[in-house]
């Protein structure tokens, strides 16, 4: 999952003339969508390469506080969005009402739900993660998304972007790996999901800029990972 932050509509469509071959879903980052002035233009590059897009998590949240929950699923509904992110990373909201939600939408289009705080203090235990997790699938969501912000320094991770990586493997002890989407804006967060649970990993929050050095990276064409295909001389 890529976060498209603001492009202009050449910029996605450059960023999409090299990169779309290695792109699965765009996420237009938080409310950015909202403050887009060229938005339906900027959707059609997107959907001329067959590629999903979602508005963010925070915009979501944004309706749902104002009790506009309707007026969301209409404004997705009117620029022909067919992927839709529960999060409440921003607002408290209980958690079956949240599933609600999930299994409302799921009548509209593939569901993403977002487990994890922005608040770098709410630091949930692993069992809480897993609970949430595990419900939020039950409820009709296609895959989790395990938070960590665009930065990568919450959630998932510690404050200086190092994985939690007791929390991540207690998670797949439950979870299936391949319902999980692993936010990892950094270098370092990429590699590790990698060597853990191989190229076809599910990653997000990736910037354009990072989508071919993460391919590369991902088959072995960088230095990082350079060895890790290789078989073994005997």
């Amino acid at each position: 999952m890529v976060m498209d932050k603001g492009l202009s509509v050449n910029d996605a469509q450059n960023f999409l003339s090299v990169s779309h071959p290695h792109v699965d879903v765009v996420k237009l980052g938080f409310g950015t969508s909202f403050v887009t002035p060229n938005l339906k233009d900027k959707l059609e590059v997107y959907k001329s390469y067959d590629i999903p897009i979602y508005f963010g998590g925070t915009l979501f949240e944004a309706f749902l506080i104002r009790n506009q929950f309707d007026d969301y699923i209409q404004v997705c509904k009117d620029f022909g969005i067919t992927y839709m992110e529960v999060s409440d990373g921003s607002i408290t909201i209980p958690h079956a009402e949240k599933c609600g939600y999930i299994e409302k939408l799921t009548k509209f289009g593939t569901v993403l739900s977002e487990v994890g705080s922005k608040d770098a203090a709410n630091i949930m235990p692993p069992y809480k993660w897993i609970q949430l997790m595990r419900a939020e699938l039950d409820a009709g969501a296609s895959y989790v998304i395990a938070e960590a912000r665009e930065a990568g320094n919450v959630g998932l991770y510690r404050d200086n972007g190092e994985v939690r990586q007791g929390l991540v493997n207690e998670i797949l002890t439950q979870i299936p790996g391949e319902k999980i989407l692993w936010e990892a804006p950094q270098k370092g967060q990429q590699l590790y999901f990698i060597e853990l649970l191989g190229c076809n990993v599910n990653l997000g929050n990736i910037a354009p800029s990072e989508v071919l050095p993460l391919e590369s990276m991902r088959i072995g064409l960088r230095g990082d990972t350079f060895n890790l295909y290789l078989k073994e001389k005997s």
